[in-house]
């Protein structure tokens, strides 16, 4: 008797989680996504034609090559299966004083570029958006710079962001290998970002639309079912929720004290843990260096073994440098400084999903050596380090 009361007034709350479950799963406009359409778009584009492109892939100033109005044209088709196809008419200018092909440029020559590729939407592995469209792809083109023409192999990388179904921004980057060097012919790279509208659009339900639909139907079903339980439940639900309530008012209170008992331990162990992580100190790195010191690897092979005797520990790096020189710079040596801490890690066993870094370049400093304070080098080998902190157990 207990059993079949119990049974009843377990399909009671199921029938009104079903409810708000059906409420919360109604289909809208946000379950749906575009499938198809044509786009076209308009924007800017930079080439970087410096032959050192990954010493200064950011060095705007110096080696970007942009002119100050809109210089690029697309025409795409884009598909269901996430293929999409492009053509792309660019012009630029090789401007006097820009390092070309690691030398610096002593007459303006044009620039001219175009190019046809077959991209892949990244959202049809990771999953579908309405805002947001990773891509890759290759391509080929002609592109004349330098004086010179050539035939070019591309691959592209980039993402466009939509503020509609029809308005959005198309942000890529092209490597662009020469088909023949023979004539002195180079590679270089272009960057492109610009509007997009989209039109002919084909629309239909996301993964999540048809995930709601199925969800809707099954509520139904169960709906159904509850209700010819109703009159069943109704008769015998005063006993048993009475026994219920009082079982769980007792459940309750032993799950609190339990509960307040583990949290204390909890708490305790993750301070003790945190206690022995700060006792090793931090990972202090040379000027202009990311390499690790025989003292680093020591730190690092003691903080593996607190690791490894603490399993449940997800550890956040944090990579920084001192404030000499530029923003940029420094950003990209602590991203440095922050691989090679992670790598030497996981090299010694530490999982991969145990391990966050951030790499923070000069924006967190320990003292105030900032741009144009003069400070000691022992001032600002404080500032170039990596640290520790626990961030779940």
């Amino acid at each position: 008797m207990r059993t079949r009361l119990l049974i009843s007034l377990s399909m009671i709350f199921a029938m009104g989680n079903f409810a708000m479950a059906q409420e919360d799963l109604q289909i809208t406009s946000k379950d749906s996504i575009v499938e198809s359409s044509w786009i076209v778009g308009i924007g800017f584009n930079a080439v970087d034609d410096s032959g050192n492109v990954f010493d200064g892939l950011f060095n705007i100033s110096d080696e970007w090559n942009i002119l100050p109005y809109p210089s690029r044209v697309s025409l795409g088709r884009y598909f269901k299966s996430g293929l999409g196809l492009e053509a792309i008419g660019s012009i630029n200018k090789y401007k006097e004083g820009k390092i070309i092909d690691a030398r610096v440029n002593l007459e303006e020559s044009n620039y001219y570029a175009l190019d046809a590729r077959v991209t892949y939407d990244l959202n049809k592995i990771i999953g579908e958006t309405a805002w947001f469209d990773p891509y890759v792809g290759v391509g080929a083109g002609y592109t004349e710079a330098n004086n010179l023409g050539r035939g070019t192999y591309n691959a592209i990388v980039g993402f466009r962001t939509w503020f509609s179904d029809k308005w959005g921004l198309d942000f890529n980057s092209s490597g662009k290998w020469a088909m023949s060097q023979s004539d002195g012919a180079t590679n270089h790279i272009q960057h492109a970002v610009g509007v997009v509208y989209q039109f002919g659009i084909e629309k239909g339900l996301s993964k999540r639309g048809e995930e709601k639909m199925e969800l809707l139907a099954a509520i139904e079903k169960e709906k159904q079912r509850q209700a010819d339980s109703i009159a069943e439940v109704n008769r015998q639900k005063e006993e048993a929720l009475l026994a219920e309530r009082l079982k769980k008012e007792k459940e309750a209170a032993e799950l609190a004290t339990a509960e307040k008992a583990a949290k204390d331990q909890r708490e305790a162990d993750l301070k003790n843990i945190q206690k022995q992580i700060e006792g090793l100190g931090k990972v202090y790195f040379k000027l202009n260096s990311s390499y690790l010191t025989s003292r680093d690897k020591e730190l690092l092979d003691s903080l593996t073994e607190i690791l490894m005797n603490h399993d449940s520990v997800v550890l956040e790096i944090s990579a920084h440098t001192d404030a000499r020189g530029t923003e940029s710079y420094n950003q990209w040596l602590s991203e440095k400084r922050l691989e090679r801490t992670l790598n030497y890690l996981e090299d010694k066993g530490v999982s991969s999903e145990r391990l966050k870094g951030k790499a923070k370049g000069e924006t967190e400093l320990t003292n105030n050596c900032t741009d144009g304070v003069r400070c000691t080098e022992a001032e600002h080998q404080e500032n170039r380090r990596s640290e520790f902190l626990i961030v779940e157990f």
